[in-house]
């Protein structure tokens, strides 16, 4: 069953954040990784839980693909320049079968 990765993110320093994108899909197309949605533009119909900044959607073939990205040696140091550069809220859900 698939899986998503979905990240809401507010930039904080936009012009370092390109260079995470640059870096983060190869290593998320290697995971099986699709990217869905990827900061698009949001039309907020309803916002009693949470309001999103800026939405990405990855696609994984399953939740092990999904987590064992999100995990991996060679996405840490990757995420490290999000982590500097955006806050962000990343949760992993399994999609319906």
């Amino acid at each position: 069953m698939a899986a998503y990765v979905i990240v809401d993110t507010q930039l904080l320093n936009a012009e370092a954040y390109e260079e995470y994108k640059a870096l983060a899909k190869p290593i998320v197309e290697s995971y099986g990784g699709v990217y869905r949605v990827r900061g698009g533009e949001m039309q907020v119909r309803e916002s009693d839980l949470w309001t999103p900044s800026r939405l990405v959607v990855v696609e994984f073939p399953s939740r092990e693909q999904a987590v064992a990205f999100a995990e991996s040696p060679e996405y840490a140091p990757v995420a490290k320049i999000r982590h500097a550069n955006a806050k962000c809220t990343l949760v992993i859900v399994d999609g319906c079968e």
